[in-house]
């Protein structure tokens, strides 16, 4: 069984039991409040195991498993079974973490704020997928298609502009800072991705 498979296993299992005990998702969720003055930091890591609702969750698990699946099997390939799984394991909760530390800083005096789900991670995985297939299409709003390169960008740009402009329920924030630790960690785990990447963005493909 895949690393990715276990994950979203668990993530599932968490989520649904979250969905009928708000108690258990209180003690789980990212709560910067709470991180600092009682020192939980675990909520960094079990926050991406919490979602919403039922579309937040398999959405996540959706867009975790299609590149999730395919981002592992090119790290055991680059290193081996175990390293390989290792170095995808730090991927997926380094641009977990990553994503929610902005916020921890931001409103560790705020007691009104908090957010859930594995959005940050994911982000993280995507974007290391982009490293290596930049010019792949992507499913716009799962209809319009877009080259992934293209749509790196405008996402960086949006979720940067919406966590500026925009209140609501969505941890903006975490997206683009989970999106930028898996190009960081990406790179880490593997720097000659950088010429793999500008290779391949050199190769038009019209």
């Amino acid at each position: 069984m895949t690393v990715t498979i276990i994950i979203a296993i668990i993530t599932f299992l968490i989520s649904y039991r979250c969905f009928q005990d708000q108690g258990l998702m209180h003690r789980l969720k990212h709560y910067p409040y709470a991180e600092i003055r009682n020192k939980e930091y675990y909520r960094l890591f079990t926050s991406g195991f919490v979602h919403g609702d039922w579309t937040h969750l398999i959405i996540n698990l959706y867009v975790f498993y299609e590149f999730g699946t395919i981002v592992e099997r090119i790290f055991t390939m680059l290193h081996g079974e175990i390293l390989g799984r290792l170095w995808y394991i730090i991927l997926y909760f380094g641009a977990l973490i990553a994503s929610d530390l902005p916020t921890l800083l931001k409103h560790k005096n705020n007691a009104g704020f908090a957010s859930i789900g594995a959005s940050g991670a994911v982000s993280g995985i995507l974007f290391a997928y982009i490293l290596f297939e930049p010019w792949s299409m992507l499913a716009l709003f799962f209809i319009l298609p877009i080259p992934a390169i293209v749509f790196a960008v405008l996402y960086l740009i949006y979720s940067s502009w919406a966590e500026k402009n925009q209140g609501g329920r969505i941890d903006h924030s975490a997206h683009y800072y989970g999106a930028l630790a898996g190009l960081v960690i990406t790179i880490v785990c593997f720097p000659e991705v950088v010429k793999i990447f500008f290779d391949k963005l050199s190769e038009l493909p019209f």
